[in-house]
């Protein structure tokens, strides 16, 4: 027979916490169905974990950690380590980024741990003392590589992990990702569609594999164009302002220098920025600039740059569910998702006012007139 929340309520009161056999009593079920609901178990039908999570949140009921640790092995936390020596220490995208990591996981009643480390090796060894320590089941791993030794040390421990982008190797692997070739080839084919026939790319840092796939994308967006793939127009490991405008700069010294600009990332454009304003040219009129990222100091630059918005809270959300259905068993390969990001069209890019030849000539004259800023 069913107890109702009235007499569950009244049973408890005296004792300050709601116990798993006071939620079995409510429920009419057993504590075993209960405790296998509560954390997932394949084998307790959707709608009773429905049922049972709902009871849960009606009465109050919070599991003690350690003694679900005992039991179940799991200390119920997510593990996100920060690698503090990366090229932007995860600015743009970490506060919201966590904020859905967070959420996501406080409704499921799991929590997340969050440590620092200076390096690479150092992230290895947190991954190994947070384990040793059971103070995480789990990893998401963020700004993936093409071979990432992170991956490699986690598949020979045998712990659970979710990508925030994709690998070269992707067996074993579960990922949540934006497609970054599909906005670089949708970001060369406006420009194209705008009358933009040189287009350059400046590629985010070497060795993630986001660079390569956006780098796939640019040359796709070529082909879709029916633009010929000029290695002069490609720069390479531009992850950072100084870097973008160095890039920017080496592209307005070639003879046909490019109209357009596709870059792997924000910062590297708002560098490229500089460098164009530095070459006496106006961004969004001389020379277009179109980019990845929507870091917030985009919808700032003069002028505002258009960009590719990634919902990085969202983001955060579904790694944290994709993790947790990871740890509970779920098979890597059922938990992969790629979606689109947003298109902000701000003022960065419209058609072009010179030919490539007339631009080409311009900058001559003004190098003739005296060089560049340093």
């Amino acid at each position: 027979m069913t107890v109702n929340a009235a007499t569950t309520e009244r049973r408890t009161a005296g004792r300050g916490r709601v116990t798993i056999s006071d939620l079995a009593a409510h429920l009419g079920v057993t504590k075993s169905t209960v405790s296998r609901a509560l954390n997932g178990y394949s084998d307790i039908a959707e709608a009773t974990q429905l049922r049972v999570k709902r009871a849960a949140a009606q009465l109050g009921y919070r599991p003690l950690s350690h003694a679900q640790a005992i039991r179940t092995g799991r200390s119920r936390a997510l593990g996100f380590v920060l690698q503090s020596d990366l090229h932007d220490g995860y600015r743009p995208f970490l506060s919201e980024f966590l904020a859905g990591m967070t959420h996501a996981a406080s409704t499921e009643n799991w929590t997340l741990t969050v440590a620092q480390a200076e390096s690479e090796d150092d992230v290895l060894d947190t991954f190994e003392r947070l384990i040793a320590e059971h103070k995480v089941d789990g990893f998401v791993l963020p700004r993936t590589k093409s071979a990432d030794p992170r991956i490699d040390r986690l598949r020979a421990m045998d712990v659970p992990f979710v990508l925030f982008g994709r690998t070269a190797r992707p067996d074993g692997c579960a990922w949540f990702d934006i497609s970054g070739e599909t906005a670089m080839a949708a970001a060369v084919a406006r420009l194209a569609d705008m009358g933009h026939r040189r287009i350059a790319h400046i590629g985010g840092a070497e060795g993630f594999h986001y660079t390569r796939l956006r780098a796939e994308g640019y040359r796709d967006g070529l082909r879709a164009a029916g633009l010929p793939w000029d290695p002069r127009l490609v720069c390479h490991d531009a992850a950072g302002h100084t870097d973008g405008r160095a890039a920017a700069r080496r592209l307005l010294t070639l003879d046909r220098p490019p109209t357009a600009i596709v870059a792997a990332v924000d910062l590297a454009a708002l560098g490229a920025y500089q460098a164009i304003a530095e070459a006496g040219l106006t961004v969004g009129r001389e020379v277009s600039v179109i980019a990845y990222d929507g870091t917030p100091l985009a919808a700032y630059a003069a002028p505002p740059l258009t960009t590719f918005s990634v919902d990085s809270r969202h983001a955060g959300a579904r790694l944290a569910a994709l993790l947790i259905a990871r740890i509970r068993g779920a098979a890597p390969e059922d938990l992969r998702e790629v979606v689109e990001a947003t298109l902000i069209v701000r003022g960065s890019d419209g058609p072009p006012v010179l030919t490539s030849h007339d631009l080409g000539a311009r900058l001559a004259q003004s190098r003739a007139m005296g060089p560049l800023h340093p």
